[in-house]
């Protein structure tokens, strides 16, 4: 009778189990997250945890950590065979399990090095013995590939390089079992590439890698192996060398995707949005972040801006729609009328709405609920004498919930509840309640699974064809390619190239971001 703790890969050789989850069932009031999931990773193998959000990835992830302690669930963990109980995360680190959140676990106001042994200092006769922490901390850093000192405090890094500390501390506690939960989200394709070659560096060593991600081209540049989770459930695990994207995406929203970006060719109207000359200044330093920004965005029309982190595209989103702190200088012409934005009011009343990159530090008040996140931006319209008319605020609410077929228990949830697509679908019912001419979408299907991305794909077709002028920033090349009627490519804060959709590619759109001609 075989051994169910081994498999045989292709090679003959034996290779036991990291790790087994087996009929896990997680409850809370009212909903089941989990029902009866197993889900299992081989020693040296890196495997692919796929879903829409709630489907339950987060869940499952949280009962392996530690987070949600043995007790809380039901089922069984077993690592290297041996079944297991986690009473809190440190029970779950000292069996050999590491987890990188999605949402960073940095303290802003330590140093690198502190936060990478974060609990785990080096001591001797109980003193942290500081000249090798940082001597330490420095070798992790050289492996991720920042050059940074180990004794920067994290305040002062860029989010990327954040995410790439997350990853230091990961790799530091020199974990048997590492989950990744979206770990690219925030990185340049260079610091992608970094990771990728670390990853594989892991899976050599015998490293069991959980790879949690919404983009599909990295699951199959990287995965062994593929679960996809569905509504809590187990639906099926696939080996990526005899699956494709297509057929994961449909097992992940329970229904063919024929195309995952439906562009529409449109018939275009007036000139909605012209920007001439447009600088915009460093909020600290002396120096130009938008240098000499011409644009057009027409009635009817989505407008993508392609290009690298750092070029300078959500500075000029957030200047156009009065949030960013340095000094701008140029026009703005809205529907042939210049405009002077100079507060994030003053935008609204022109009618032009941002949709940001960062929806839950700047696009949601996640403490509130759904009805109170969805009105905020269109309060005098339902308002009189300084008194909000809750039928209509219901009314509204209610209204976009169900057009854009938000997912919440209520109108009265609080929307740091929800999953990140439904969240996002909450930031775009705020606007659309305000009814914009110029819809500015920054990064919109950042952190959203595949489902969601094709609903508001959707929705900016329908904007489009009611008259909205569509500006949209995204670091997905093919997302940029797929929605995009005229692509406007960005390097270092100006406008480099333009290309119709007929004519834009992967390639001349990179080699224009890149100064390669």
């Amino acid at each position: 009778m075989p051994d169910p703790y081994f498999q045989h890969d292709t090679t003959g050789v034996k290779r036991m189990y990291a790790l087994e989850m087996i009929n896990i069932t997680k409850e809370f009031p009212g909903v089941k997250a989990l029902d009866r999931v197993s889900f299992k990773v081989k020693k040296g193998e890196i495997h692919a945890l796929c879903g829409e959000n709630g489907a339950g990835k987060s869940t499952l992830m949280k009962v392996l950590s530690g987070l949600y302690p043995t007790g809380t669930y039901d089922g069984e963990i077993r690592i290297d065979g041996k079944p297991v109980s986690f009473r809190n995360i440190v029970d779950a680190e000292q069996a050999g399990i590491a987890i990188i959140h999605q949402e960073l676990a940095l303290v802003k106001e330590m140093t690198v090095g502190e936060n990478i042994f974060l609990g785990r200092e080096p001591r001797k006769f109980g003193v942290i013995q500081w000249d090798q922490l940082y001597y330490e901390a420095e070798t992790w850093l050289k492996k991720v590939g920042l050059t940074i000192s180990p004794q920067t405090k994290i305040h002062s890094l860029g989010i990327g390089q954040q995410q790439l500390v997350e990853i230091a501390k990961a790799l530091a506690k020199q974990a048997n079992i590492l989950i990744l939960d979206e770990p690219t989200a925030a990185l340049t394709e260079s610091e992608v590439e970094i990771l990728m070659g670390i990853l594989e560096q892991l899976r050599a060593q015998g490293v069991a890698c959980i790879y949690i991600s919404h983009k599909m081209p990295e699951v199959f540049r990287l995965a062994d192996s593929i679960t996809v989770l569905r509504d809590g459930k187990s639906i099926a695990t696939l080996s990526r060398a005899e699956t494709n994207e297509d057929e994961v995406v449909a097992l992940m929203v329970g229904r063919e995707l024929t195309e995952r970006y439906p562009y529409v060719k449109k018939t275009l109207g007036h000139v909605v949005l012209e920007v001439k000359n447009y600088s915009v200044w460093h909020k600290e330093k002396p120096m130009k972040i938008n240098d000499s920004i011409h644009i057009t965005v027409r009635a009817g029309e989505i407008v993508g801006i392609a290009g690298l982190m750092g070029a300078g595209r959500t500075e000029l989103a957030m200047s156009l729609f009065g949030a960013y702190e340095g000094k701008a200088e140029g026009q703005v012409w809205l529907e042939g009328k210049q405009v002077h934005i100079r507060s994030v009011q003053d935008a609204i009343r022109s009618g032009i709405a941002l949709v940001t990159e960062d929806r839950k530090r700047l696009g949601l008040i996640l403490g509130m609920d759904v009805k109170t996140n969805t009105t905020l931006a269109s309060l005098k319209n339902i308002s009189r004498l300084q008194v909000i008319n809750q039928n209509e605020e219901l009314k509204w609410s209610q209204k976009y919930v169900d057009e854009l077929k938000t997912k919440t228990a209520s109108l009265e949830t609080a929307v740091g509840t929800l999953s990140g697509g439904n969240q996002q679908k909450v930031v775009l019912a705020k606007w659309l309640m305000a009814k914009p001419k110029l819809l500015i979408l920054d990064e919109p299907t950042r952190g959203i699974d595949v489902g969601a991305k094709y609903e508001i794909y959707h929705l900016m077709n329908k904007l489009a064809k009611e008259g909205v002028a569509i500006m949209m920033i995204s670091s997905e090349l093919p997302e940029i390619l797929g929605m995009s009627d005229r692509i406007y490519v960005m390097r270092e804060g100006r406008i480099v190239k333009q290309l119709s959709h007929d004519e834009a590619t992967q390639e001349n759109i990179m080699m224009a971001a890149t100064g390669g001609e």
